[in-house]
């Protein structure tokens, strides 16, 4: 059965006091779908179960400083911030692939907030099957290094958006994903230069 990805990162001096700031920097540099804009808040304090304080639908091209704007009024260190949303991947549905919006979670944690790991920031990407071929292999692979591409793109632009003290790309198994993700693109490219 395939995992949940998630990307996390712990940032350097993050504090009650700039962490909309740094929720509003991430949400600057997300790649959000082009064929569907839209997105849902929830607002949530001391726990996950505890039900939302706010959820608002956003519509449209999303602007983070709107998004940014209903936060200000919950923005305590033990409230977190989830921003349910789309990006654009290669999606395989009636064993055709194409381009299509899927969906992700984007989290910003109180410092009093409990989270998984501790971390300040979270993505989660939905099933790492849109990232990782299967051994077989039967499949295009075109689609595969598109995701992978757009994963990485990602990482990247948050690296260089964030005051980044430490970052963990995992799954839910716990495994270690980059391995898992470097051997995929191993047989990738033995495939291609076998055929």
């Amino acid at each position: 059965m395939p995992d949940r990805l998630y990307l996390s990162y712990w940032l350097r001096g993050f504090t009650e006091h700039n962490m909309l700031r740094h929720f509003e920097n991430a949400l600057r540099h997300f790649p959000f779908s082009r064929m569907r804009p839209q997105a849902l808040l929830a607002v949530r304090a001391v726990d996950l179960a505890e039900a939302p304080l706010l959820e608002r639908e956003y519509a449209g091209e999303i602007d983070p400083r709107a998004i940014i704007e209903a936060c200000r009024w919950h923005s305590k260190p033990d409230h977190a911030f989830e921003l349910a949303t789309f990006w654009d991947l290669w999606t395989l549905a009636d064993e055709e692939w194409k381009l299509r919006p899927a969906p992700i979670g984007i989290w910003c944690y109180g410092p009093l907030f409990p989270s998984e790991y501790g971390e300040q920031l979270r993505f989660e990407f939905g099933l790492e099957t849109l990232f990782l071929p299967g051994p077989e292999l039967s499949r295009p692979l075109a689609p595969f290094r598109h995701n992978i591409r757009s994963l990485l793109h990602l990482v990247h632009d948050m690296d260089d958006a964030l005051p980044v003290d430490k970052r963990l790309l995992w799954s839910e198994s716990g495994g270690n994903f980059a391995e898992r993700l470097q051997e995929a693109l191993s047989r990738m490219e033995a495939r291609q230069a076998g055929g």
